[in-house]
């Protein structure tokens, strides 16, 4: 997940939150927390603390890979390397200690993440914090889950799946089919490293890693799916707490399945209902700022959004040739896409209006509209699909797909056979439009049957353990991936953590509210909470601002595409929508 876009436009001014402190050491809530577990300290406790020998790396960080367990019932056993890259405190003789880091994902990189810090990290976290990330086992430069034996077969197999989401039953068909394989390769190809890639081993991992790192308790920022690991941590490990920030929050009782094993996952997480609000309030909010300051505003915009969509799911857009003259077109799912891209940025207002104005330029009959706006509409949805569709490739091995199912599909029982995925992401698109199968076909790899690996080591709960410190959950109104819902509903399962609300738009928030980046930074650095209550309200509102439909193309154009990605990614399966 690259979060150098979004976070980088936190410049706007937000008083600083009134805060309470977090108990130190000592106090009534370390008096009370839990302990780790008999088991689970054994696992990771006669584990040797490694020694990291650092070298310099990417200029001015430092590098280093580790051997752990792959098994930690078998501590002797094999083991996987795992790559770690650390960005040194700026001051460190007022050095606190390690802050440990994660994109989310799953399948995102901690390394890329912590040489990123100096881009979206605030100073005081550089001054006083090393910031560590390392890579979770099977991703990214840690030893890699490989599910095909080549390159070749990877390509051939995953080439259905090269699509946001399937619609109609002969895509369905191809879909499922490549999926299924997809799955089994994992489950033979690649089985000993999948059956061992669950959130459970990875905080398993970063404990150990903290012990390297030498600080007693764990320091650690959290993003999307990385809230997860936070929260995993947080409950194996209740007594090694010292401060967890995590932001776009996921329930890990919603994401394991507990205990409604076997069900659909986004039917218990609810992204594509978070997806579906953000969307529904964006076009009110559209309608209710008028064609001067919204684009896409003439006369219920919802309606004609809706509009748009039963046109396209009747017949894709032709957007021109390419230059081999193969036909370019928008799709029904490539729309939605664009559409669910768009509501990860901070300017979800005029990326998203700007593409349905675009299209309903295009569909309208050419009468209606001039040649010169008909050209700017398909100039500017071909240069947003070139943004989002990966071309064609040979080399290297991709390991993408292969590692977020390798976390997904481990940490949660799924619905038995691939075969249920088309009436099941029906019943979802019931209930929440449009997003519904965009995010329910993220899972079908992990089909009960065709997913046959399993760790049993697996962690399934509890999730409401006391810790050490109070952990910091922050929840964004109009997030499209991770719902303001499930991060009242985490809160609630941990004693004494703190909820922080932001009215903010996109993908989490740090970064993009000042607000909510000071609080976050404050609570790091001394343990500070936020009031009970406490709402960061962000000027960054869409439609605040007059625009045309050009300004709104050219502001887009001139900013990377926002990413996509959920709690997991927007559209896991798909070689053309990637993390």
């Amino acid at each position: 997940m690259s979060f150098t876009a979004r976070l980088l436009g936190a410049g706007l001014a937000a008083a600083l939150l009134a805060g309470v402190a977090v108990a130190p050491a000592g106090s009534a809530q370390a008096a009370t927390a839990d302990v780790t577990s008999g088991p689970e300290a054994e696992r990771v406790d006669r584990v040797p603390t490694p020694v990291l020998r650092w070298y310099t790396c990417y200029g001015s960080a430092q590098c280093a890979t580790v051997r752990l367990p792959l098994d930690y019932d078998e501590p002797e056993g094999a083991t996987v390397q795992l790559a770690l890259l650390r960005v040194k405190a700026r001051k460190q003789a007022q050095r606190i200690g390690s802050l440990f880091v994660n994109p989310g994902g799953p399948g995102g990189s901690g390394t890329d993440m912590a040489a990123l810090a100096p881009a979206f990290l605030s100073d005081s976290v550089l001054d006083r914090f090393d910031v560590v990330g390392f890579d979770p086992r099977g991703v990214g430069a840690s030893d890699n889950l490989k599910c095909f034996p080549s390159t070749r077969e990877q390509v051939l197999t995953q080439a259905p799946l090269n699509k946001f989401f399937p619609y109609g039953a002969a895509e369905e068909a191809t879909y499922t089919k490549a999926a299924r394989a997809v799955g089994q390769a994992c489950s033979t190809t690649g089985a000993t490293l999948a059956g061992a890639m669950s959130t459970a081993e990875v905080a398993r991992d970063m404990d150990v890693l903290r012990r390297a790192v030498g600080d007693p308790k764990l320091t650690y920022l959290g993003f999307s799916y990385g809230t997860l690991l936070g929260q995993y941590y947080a409950n194996m490990f209740p007594d090694r707490v010292r401060a967890l920030a995590l932001d776009g929050v996921v329930n890990p009782k919603s994401w394991a399945g507990v205990p409604a094993q076997g069900s659909l996952q986004d039917n218990r997480l609810r992204s594509a209902d978070a997806a579906y609000r953000a969307l529904r309030t964006l076009l009110t909010r559209c309608d209710h700022a008028g064609k001067k300051r919204c684009v896409f505003a003439a006369g219920d915009p919802e309606r004609h959004f809706r509009a748009i969509a039963r046109s396209l799911r009747a017949k894709s857009l032709l957007l021109g040739r390419d230059e081999n003259g193969k036909a370019v077109r928008l799709t029904y799912a490539d729309f939605i896409g664009l559409t669910l891209s768009g509501l990860y940025s901070a300017e979800a207002g005029d990326f998203v209006t700007a593409v349905a104005a675009a299209v309903e330029t295009l569909l309208a009959a050419p009468a209606g509209k001039s040649a010169k706006k008909r050209s700017v509409a398909r100039a500017e949805l071909r240069a947003h699909l070139s943004r989002v569709r990966t071309p064609a490739r040979d080399f290297p091995y991709d390991n993408t797909l292969d590692a977020f199912s390798g976390v997904i599909c481990t940490d949660a029982d799924h619905p038995r056979d691939t075969s249920m995925w088309p009436a099941l992401t029906a019943a979802e698109d019931a209930r929440a439009p449009y997003f519904g199968r965009a995010w329910g076909w993220g899972t079908v790899p992990c089909a009960g049957n065709t997913w046959t690996v399993r760790d049993e080591d697996a962690y399934r709960g509890p999730f409401n353990r006391t810790t050490s410190a109070p952990v910091l959950f922050v929840g964004n109104y109009w997030d499209p991936a991770t719902s303001y819902r499930q991060a009242e509903s985490a809160t609630k399962l941990l004693p004494g953590s703190r909820l922080l609300s932001s009215d903010n738009w996109g993908h989490t928030a740090y970064g993009t509210s000042t607000c909510v980046t000071r609080a976050v930074d404050r609570y790091l650095l001394g343990g500070t909470l936020p009031a009970a209550g406490t709402v960061c309200h962000s000027p960054m509102q869409p439609f605040k601002r007059r625009v045309s439909m050009a300004g709104a193309t050219a502001q887009s154009e001139a900013k990377q595409l926002p990413p996509v990605a959920g709690p997991y990614a927007a559209s896991p399966l798909s070689l053309e929508y990637r993390p």
